[in-house]
């Protein structure tokens, strides 16, 4: 790159327009290059006084390691792994957007491992359990089994899950069960007894869990109310619009349909009013319906959701990853995320 003009300080010249290399850092500070990668490697053995004047040269000179070169030195790959099942789902996605806000702040790349099989999802777990390609990773919704924790264990890839759970592993999640009863319970207090749940086909080789937990905390309310979920009400499938769809035109159907349903996510929800409107029924006046995760469509169609910190979860997820990178493994921690009701205008009144 041609050199346009020169910054002088203390004597020391660095050309603008070429990058800056540890050297230039090291003449502008008026210290070592071991010291220099000792402030990088946030080695303790800097003083206070040292560390500040390398990071303002750092600063100043924007300068950027090579990446390369560090990883030779450091023993690091910089890059995480990111297990994910079909990752275009718009939850899926914000997730990702939380990790990689976080990830874009440190020296580390993502590596999206997407998985749409069950045998594609124990193919990225030995994939990460047996190589070096990986500083750590970060496993969303798909829970290891106790054989692949055990291997990411013997293999030291510091491990974080998220929206998932094994005990001996950190993890980040929400109380999927207070979630189903929240819906379900909204419903309830507006009049509603026959309620109908939409969610997940049971999986075992994915190992997902939400669905069958947001179920559960139907059932819970319902029950406090001295009511049951009656089998006709139940509807599962995969995920998507247009089975969403399907499995309405099923429940609206039924000789007594439901006057509401509770759906294990907005997807889903959105299915159900398409379906809905497709049919004649009025949403919210004849079929109250809600979501679960409160995506930006929620915000524009008038869902009534139960929030969940989609992107906030991804962020805390990585940051813990990071926080575990090169440290010794402490005790597995569980963060615990809030959820939150949102009413909006796809409820009401039963029989309004």
């Amino acid at each position: 790159m041609r050199v346009s003009r020169l910054i002088c300080e203390f004597g020391y010249c660095t050309a603008v327009g070429e990058r800056a290399t540890i050297g230039d850092v090291a003449a502008r500070a008026g210290v070592g290059v071991g010291t220099v990668s000792r402030v990088l490697n946030d080695s303790r053995n800097v003083s206070e006084d040292t560390r500040e004047r390398v990071l303002r040269v750092i600063r100043d000179l924007d300068y950027r390691p090579n990446r390369r070169a560090r990883a030779l030195s450091t023993g690091r790959t910089q890059s995480i792994a990111v297990i994910a099942p079909f990752a275009t789902e718009p939850s899926v996605v914000e997730r990702l957007r939380g990790i990689s806000h976080v990830l874009h702040g440190s020296d580390h790349d993502l590596t999206l491992l997407d998985v749409a099989t069950p045998d594609q999802r124990d193919q990225q777990y030995r994939t990460v359990a047996a190589g070096d390609r990986f500083d750590g990773l970060l496993a969303i919704s798909l829970a290891p089994t106790d054989d692949e924790a055990e291997q990411l264990a013997r293999a030291g890839l510091p491990t974080v899950l998220l929206d998932c759970e094994h005990p001996d592993l950190p993890r980040v999640v929400i109380d999927d069960a207070r979630g189903g009863m929240l819906a379900t319970r909204h419903l309830l207090q507006l009049g509603h007894r026959r309620i109908a749940f939409m969610g997940d086909v049971a999986d075992d080789r994915f190992r997902f869990s939400a669905s069958a937990r947001r179920r559960e905390g139907c059932e819970l309310a319902l029950r406090a109310y001295g009511l049951a979920l009656e089998e006709p009400y139940v509807r599962v499938g995969p995920h998507g619009r247009a089975v969403a769809h399907r499995l309405t035109d099923e429940l609206l159907a039924l000789p007594e349909p439901p006057s509401a349903i509770v759906t294990a996510s907005d997807t889903r929800a959105l299915g159900v009013i398409e379906a809905a409107n497709s049919a004649g029924v009025r949403v919210p006046q004849e079929l109250s319906v809600v979501g679960f995760d409160d995506l930006d469509v929620a915000a524009y169609v008038g869902l009534t959701t139960v929030r969940q910190p989609l992107r906030t979860s991804g962020g805390i997820a990585a940051r813990m990853l990071l926080e575990r990178i090169g440290r010794p493994v402490g005790e597995p921690v569980e963060k615990m995320l809030e959820l939150e009701l949102v009413p909006r205008r796809t409820t009401a009144v039963a029989g309004t």
